[in-house]
């Protein structure tokens, strides 16, 4: 069931309506049931997957405050290290099944080829269960908090069942943590028009972002990567950029619905997008962009691996490790792994040149504060992060560099305008993208400036709001990417 759905249209309204009318102790039961119908509509089997996650860390979680009671420091430490490491072995092998084990058995063929071992393993019928990669880390990161003391177990089952499940974030995110959601389960949460009110005008924004800028993007880019070799190279680049906004519109669209529509519940899930495009450096970006998966790796692999307590050669390693993983949750094909690659190495290129940066802006007199060279030092993070979502694009690594190499080889950037129109938009719709990338780039620069626009909007006269609230709903009616031409398109961060 997709949030840009008619199914969801009318799914939301009803599970709303009957869970304020439920007395507050049954709301979260009937959240718990509504959430395992939300997610198998994909696939009822997968459902035994979520459940059995749910039951590998809820026990983990049981077995280490029974560890905690043990007398020895020593066997204590032991014990509930094992626990862990048998929680992560048991959720992360499940993981490798559904999502790597393809991936991993081809990789192994390619090797032996090299040495003149033919290896052709089977092939495998496997379906990715939707969201996968998402409810398994919000479960390790309960088994981990518990672990470090930072959440005492919770004892009811099923209500641990509905933190790792809850409909609104369950298929991407955000990835939320058992010391925020977890304690929310327990309060009680009364109709509040405003916060309702608030919750679903962020809704309304993220239908704005992907269905009418996410998917009218995908239009341009889907053509131009299926046929970039009939096209001249300056294609690829202007599809390459237009992507860019595109995975932020679609991604941080999926994500406001989603804190949208568990903040018209009565909960609050933590922000994962914040104008990441207007970051002064690769590490600003990754401290803007999916803040829930960045900050899980931080939490739960960098800082583990040591951080950057341990010298800068042990840092730049370990960023490096950190941002493979993290290409590597993203998807199981090698063109993640480089796009992994490619930011981790953004990241140390940072910390090593910055001394140089800063020598040679204090020779010549460069002040960085002015908005000149800050807008050119975010136009070069922009340059850098979307040469490297070539790679996250491309459907695989052979096919990004056939991409780069017919960029290089046949540019021809004065063919462009003449085929502007002819990439998958027409004029109208290529113009409408335009503006709405305006709108989209006005509303960041916006929030950068003052902060969420929506405590202002409700301040505002009655007459002000409706207007906002109708042309917002009005625009995504006229302009989304819909009916009987259009397919609707799934988020792209749901094959994740």
């Amino acid at each position: 069931m997709l949030f840009n759905s008619i199914d969801f249209l009318l799914f939301f309204p009803l599970v709303t309506a009957v869970c304020f009318l439920l007395p507050h102790r049954a709301r979260w039961v009937w959240l718990l049931i509504v959430s395992y119908y939300f997610y198998m509509c994909w696939n009822a089997r997968y459902a035994l997957l979520i459940a059995l996650s749910t039951l590998i860390t809820y026990i983990s979680g049981l077995l280490l405050l029974r560890a905690e009671a043990l007398p020895d420091p020593v066997r204590r430490t032991r014990r509930k290290k094992l626990w862990v490491f048998l929680s992560f072995a048991s959720n992360l092998s499940i993981l490798f099944c559904f999502k790597y084990f393809d991936f991993f058995l081809d990789s192994l063929s390619a090797l032996l080829a090299l040495g003149g071992i033919s290896l052709r393993p089977p092939g495998s019928d496997i379906v990715l269960p939707v969201g996968i990669s998402f409810y398994t880390f919000q479960a390790l990161s309960y088994t981990v908090d518990v672990y470090r003391g930072e959440v005492e177990p919770e004892r009811n089952i099923f209500r641990y069942a509905l933190f790792v499940s809850f409909f609104p974030q369950l298929v991407a995110g955000p990835i939320e943590r058992s010391k925020n959601l977890l304690g929310q389960l327990y309060e009680r949460h009364t109709f509040d028009p405003d916060r309702v009110r608030a919750g679903l005008l962020l809704m309304l924004w993220g239908m704005f972002e992907k269905i009418v800028v996410a998917d009218r993007l995908a239009m341009l880019v889907d053509h131009v990567y299926a046929n970039y070799d009939q096209l001249p190279g300056s294609a690829a680049v202007l599809a390459t950029v237009f992507f860019a906004f595109q995975i932020y519109s679609d991604f941080a669209g999926y994500s406001h619905i989603a804190i949208g529509a568990a903040q018209v519940l009565g909960f609050t899930l933590m922000e994962n997008f914040r104008q990441p495009y207007l970051a002064r450096s690769t590490a600003e970006f990754w401290r803007r962009w999916h803040i829930s998966l960045s900050t899980w790796f931080r939490d739960y692999l960098y800082i583990p691996l040591g951080g950057s307590r341990r010298g800068s050669a042990r840092r730049s390693l370990n960023t490096m490790i950190t941002f493979l993983a993290s290409g590597l949750w993203h998807g199981a094909d090698w063109s993640f792994v480089i796009w992994g690659g490619l930011n981790g190495a953004y990241q140390v290129a940072g910390e090593v040149l910055r001394p140089a940066r800063e020598r040679a802006c204090q020779a010549l007199r460069i002040r960085r504060d002015r908005l000149f060279w800050r807008a050119v030092q975010v136009l070069i993070v922009f340059c850098l992060v979307d040469f490297a979502w070539l790679f996250f694009r491309a459907p695989s690594f052979s096919a990004a560099l056939g991409i780069l190499a017919h960029t290089v080889e046949d540019f021809r950037l004065a063919a462009l305008p003449g085929q502007l129109f002819a990439l998958g938009l027409d004029r109208a719709n290529f113009l409408a993208a335009l503006a709405a990338l305006a709108l989209l780039f006005l509303a960041d620069l916006l929030q950068a400036r003052y902060g969420s626009l929506r405590p202002w909007i409700a301040r505002q006269v009655l007459p002000v709001r409706w207007a906002v609230y109708l042309t917002g709903a009005l625009t995504v009616l006229i302009f989304g990417i819909y009916g009987p031409t259009y397919d609707v398109r799934a988020f792209t961060y749901f094959q994740f």
